[in-house]
C-alpha cells in the first residue's frame, strides 16, 4: 500500500462527514438568509462540533450576532473566522462592526489588510466604502464606492452610498447624479430623496417638490414620512414658502413622536446628576497629554465652523465626531446597560483611574489622529463629558459653543438625525428641545465655572461677527500661534461629516444668524417656554 493513499473506509468516512458539513453550511446560510437566527445558530453550532477550523461557520455566527445587535459578540466570532482563513468577505464585515461600535482607528487597521485591487466581489466592496464613511474617512472610503459600481451599475443602495461620500467630500454634482441614478432605479428610495434635497440649489424652476408630494401616501412608514417631509420642507424653504416648510415638519414629526418611546425624563436624570457633581480638577491624576482639543456643544450650533477653523492650522488634525471617549467610559466601567451614556455608567466612572482613562482614549484615537501636535474630536454630545474629560485629560483644550437659543433650537428640529439614535430623540417636538437647550445651557455654563482653565465657552455670534478677535482668542486658548489661513475656513479641502458640509464651505459669515424667525409664528411657544426658563432674554 502507498503511504500516501487513504485506506478506502477512511475515504468514505472523510466524504460523508464533509458531505454533512456541506449540507449544514447550506441549511445554516438559508436560515441566516430567512431571518431564523436560532436555527441558523444550531446549524452552525454542529458545524464547529464536526470541524472545530470551520472558517464560515464562526463567521456566519458572527453575522448571526450582527444582525441581533450583539455587535462585540460579532466582533470576536469574525476574528476567530480569519484567523482560520483571511477571507476579504471577512475582513469587510469586521470593518463594519467596528465603524458601528464608533471605533476608528480600528476600521482604519481592518482595511489595512483589503486594499480595492485585492477585491471584486462589489457588496464587499460597498461594505467596505460604508465603513470608511461611517467613521468619516471619505477619501478612502471613495475608490471602493466606485469599483463597487463599475462592477454593478443597476445597484440603487451602491450609488446612494456613493452619493453619501461625495456629498461629504464636497463634490456636490457628482452626488447629485448618484443620487438621480439611484431614484430613477428606485423611485421610492426615501433616504436618497432627502440626501438629494439637502444638497441645495432647488429654485423656484428647478426643485423636486412635486416628486417628493406624489411619494406620500396613507401608507408610508414613520421613518419614510421623515425623508420625505424633511425633503419636502427644505425645498419648500428654498422658495420662499417658511410655512409650508414647517407645517410639513410638524406633520412628519408627530407620526415619528408616536412610534417612539421618550420622555424628556430620560435626559434630564442625565443632566440632573451632572449638575450634581462637582469637580476639583486639580485633584486630577490623568494622563497629561496635550494632544486632545474637544469642541462640544448642541448639534447645529456652529461646531463644526470652530472645527474648520482650528484644523485650518498646521499644527492641528481633524479627527471629525469620534465615540471614543464615551466608549473608553463604557469600556472600563464595564456597566451592563444598553446604552453607551447613562446615569449608571457616569456613577461607576467616577471612581475610575483616570489616567487609564486617558490613556485608553488616546489608545483608541491613535490611529487617526496622526503625528500632529494637536487633534480634534468633534463630538458635539461629549459636553456630557466635561468632568470625566477634564480628570482623565488634564491639559486637554473643551471647547464648549453657544449660539442663540431660537437659532439653536429651530435648527435643531429642522434637521434630520440619525433616525435610530435614542440621543436625538428629543428633536421630534419643540417643547422637548426647548427642555434639553436649557438644560444644556444651564449645564455648559456651571462646568465652565467649575473648569475655568480648560474650558472655553465661544458665542458663535460673537464668532462670525468679529471673526478676527475671536479665531485669536480660540488659537490664543488652544496655546496657537496666529496663522492667517485660520480666518479662511472655506479653504479647509478636508471632508466635512456633519449636517454643516455645504455651509462651511463659504467664508465665515453671519447669514444663518436669526434664521429662525423666518419661522415665526410657528415659533411662539418656543420662545414662550426659553423666556420662562430664563436662558432667552429678548
Amino acid at each position: 500500500m502507498y503511504p500516501f493513499l487513504i485506506p478506502l473506509k477512511v475515504q468514505n468516512s472523510i466524504s460523508m462527514t464533509e458531505n454533512t458539513i456541506q449540507i449544514l453550511h447550506h441549511n445554516a446560510q438559508v436560515a441566516l438568509n430567512q431571518r431564523d437566527y436560532a436555527k441558523a445558530h444550531g446549524l452552525c453550532v454542529k458545524i464547529i462540533e464536526q470541524q472545530a477550523d470551520h472558517a464560515d461557520a464562526y463567521f456566519l455566527l458572527g453575522m448571526i450576532n450582527f444582525e441581533v445587535g450583539q455587535i462585540k459578540k460579532a466582533v470576536k466570532l469574525i476574528e476567530k473566522a480569519i484567523s482560520f482563513k483571511g477571507v476579504a468577505e471577512y475582513f469587510a464585515h469586521l470593518a463594519k462592526c467596528y465603524s458601528l461600535l464608533g471605533d476608528m482607528s480600528a476600521v482604519v487597521k481592518v482595511v489595512e489588510h483589503i486594499p480595492v485591487s485585492v477585491i471584486s466581489n462589489p457588496l464587499t466592496l460597498d461594505t467596505i466604502g460604508v465603513s470608511l464613511s461611517h467613521v468619516g474617512d471619505h477619501a478612502k472610503a471613495l475608490p471602493y464606492f466606485e469599483k463597487s459600481l463599475r462592477t454593478e451599475k443597476n445597484n440603487p443602495v451602491f450609488y446612494y452610498n456613493f452619493g453619501v461620500s461625495l456629498k461629504f467630500a464636497g463634490l456636490f454634482q457628482q452626488a447629485i447624479e448618484a443620487f438621480e441614478a439611484a431614484i430613477k432605479l428606485n423611485p421610492k428610495y426615501y433616504q436618497v430623496h432627502f440626501a438629494l434635497s439637502d444638497i441645495g440649489g432647488m429654485t423656484q424652476e428647478s426643485n423636486h417638490i412635486a416628486r417628493l408630494e406624489s411619494l406620500i401616501d396613507g401608507n408610508n412608514h414613520s421613518d419614510d414620512l421623515l425623508h420625505i417631509g424633511h425633503a419636502l420642507s427644505k425645498e419648500y424653504e428654498a422658495i420662499g414658502s417658511f410655512d409650508k416648510s414647517f407645517q410639513i415638519l410638524d406633520q412628519v414629526k408627530r407620526h415619528k413622536v408616536e412610534s417612539i418611546n421618550y420622555s424628556f425624563s430620560d435626559d434630564k436624570a442625565l443632566f440632573d446628576y451632572l449638575a450634581s457633581v462637582v469637580i476639583n480638577s486639580n485633584e486630577s491624576s490623568g494622563s497629561l497629554s496635550t494632544q486632545p482639543i474637544f469642541i462640544v456643544g448642541m448639534p447645529r450650533s456652529g461646531t463644526t465652523l470652530v472645527e474648520r477653523i482650528l484644523s485650518n492650522h498646521t499644527q492641528v488634525h481633524s479627527c471629525g465626531e469620534l465615540q471614543d471617549f464615551g466608549v473608553a467610559v463604557k469600556e472600563l466601567t464595564h456597566t451592563n446597560s444598553a446604552k453607551v451614556l447613562d446615569v449608571e455608567t457616569l456613577k461607576a466612572a467616577q471612581h475610575l483611574d483616570f489616567k487609564a482613562l486617558g490613556e485608553r482614549y488616546l489608545e483608541r484615537t491613535r490611529a487617526v489622529s496622526g503625528g500632529t501636535t494637536h487633534f480634534i474630536d468633534k463630538l458635539p454630545f461629549n459636553f456630557f463629558y466635561i468632568d470625566l474629560i477634564r480628570k482623565a485629560l488634564p491639559k486637554a483644550k473643551i471647547i464648549c459653543l453657544l449660539r442663540d437659543p431660537m437659532d439653536t433650537c429651530i435648527g435643531n428640529y429642522r434637521q434630520l438625525f440619525s433616525i435610530n439614535s435614542p440621543y436625538y430623540h428629543y428633536a421630534y417636538n419643540l417643547n422637548t428641545i426647548g427642555l434639553f437647550y436649557t438644560a444644556f445651557f444651564k449645564l455648559a455654563h456651571q462646568k465652565a465655572k467649575e473648569n475655568s482653565d480648560n474650558v472655553m465657552l465661544l458665542d458663535y455670534q460673537a464668532l462670525v461677527a468679529e471673526p478676527r478677535e475671536k479665531v485669536a482668542e480660540l488659537l490664543d486658548f488652544c496655546d496657537l500661534e496666529w496663522q492667517e489661513q485660520c480666518l479662511h475656513a472655506e479653504t479647509n479641502t478636508a471632508p466635512v461629516s456633519t449636517a454643516s458640509k455645504v455651509q462651511v464651505r463659504e467664508p465665515i459669515n453671519a447669514k444663518s444668524v436669526g434664521r429662525w424667525k423666518k419661522f415665526q409664528p410657528h415659533t411662539v411657544p418656543l420662545e414662550t417656554l426659553l423666556r420662562e426658563k430664563g436662558v432667552l432674554k429678548s
